[in-house]
């Protein structure tokens, strides 16, 4: 990839990504805490794990909802751009098939760079699939399979990543490092154990395209049937491709996650209990 597109394949389609993944985590680490306030035992002021695993469930519930148009519109892209370099490199080879691999590899760059205008931005895949696959419907197409997905996937990694915590916290307050560390096995264990539904999620989320029948072979009437696709034609193993890279991509991401939600929950918990103390003060001068 280095090699045919640079620095920028590697960034491609990550405005989307940023754009989505704000209110995404807002939403999901809001939801959380409010759903364990809720939920807590007022008696003694705990939370028991099946409260705390039904607290992070509505959370990814709740984080996938507000935000799936640009989640789907995000896989839509990503699928386009795949399209796209495929048939770039395949004319690049007919073009070049007896060039030195340096000249082929320019003329791959080339076709690549004209092509990539071709793909449609945000607001142009946004407006495509709201114009042909039914409006709104069509935006949140695999938005119930995706959400039962990311349910028990929020739902362990909010439950492992406090339980390492926890485990840790016995010896004092963490490092960032421990809590990085913390974010990231949580990440990975939740990743493992639900990736078969992340699977079922990508591929539902491309079964309204045209592409995906024509050129990917994906005829999956529900999410049952393209279960039993995947199967039948990759065995169980299928179900389970991509786990590595992803995992690579997910232990970061969730480590770090975790790790600024912490601090900026505790430099708002400070900015927060200085105003309450100003406000006391306030008050009782006003007294005297």
């Amino acid at each position: 990839m280095w090699q045919e597109e640079g620095f920028a394949g590697f960034m491609r389609g990550n405005g989307i990504n940023c754009l989505r993944i704000a209110p995404y985590s807002a939403v999901q680490f809001t939801t959380y805490e409010m759903c364990k306030a809720w939920l807590h035992d007022d008696a003694t002021g705990e939370i028991d794990v099946v409260r705390k695993l039904t607290a992070g469930a509505v959370a990814g519930i709740a984080s996938v909802v507000s935000t799936y148009p640009l989640d789907l519109v995000r896989s839509r892209i990503s699928i386009a751009s795949a399209n796209m370099y495929n048939e770039a490199k395949s004319e690049a080879i007919s073009a070049t098939s007896s060039a030195p691999p340096k000249v082929s590899q320019e003329v791959l760059r080339s076709q690549i760079a004209a092509r990539q205008k071709a793909v449609p931005g945000i607001w142009q895949m946004t407006t495509k699939v709201y114009c042909e696959e039914g409006g709104i419907r069509g935006l949140y197409r695999g938005c119930v399979p995706t959400s039962v997905g990311v349910a028990p996937y929020v739902a362990l990694n909010f439950y492992f990543y406090e339980a390492a915590r926890k485990r840790i916290s016995r010896d004092g307050e963490p490092s960032s490092l421990m809590k990085l560390a913390c974010g990231a096995l949580a990440g990975s264990i939740s990743q493992t154990l639900t990736y078969p539904l992340d699977v079922l999620r990508r591929r539902m989320q491309v079964a309204g395209m045209k592409d995906s029948q024509e050129k990917l072979g994906y005829k999956d009437r529900n999410a049952i049937n393209a279960i039993q696709n995947i199967v039948r034609a990759e065995g169980v193993t299928g179900l389970y491709r991509g786990l590595l890279p992803n995992l690579l991509k997910v232990a970061p991401s969730i480590g770090t996650s975790f790790l600024t939600y912490e601090a900026v929950k505790g430099f708002l918990e400070v900015h927060l209990d200085d105003r309450h103390l100003a406000s006391a003060k306030d008050e009782t001068s006003k007294a005297h």
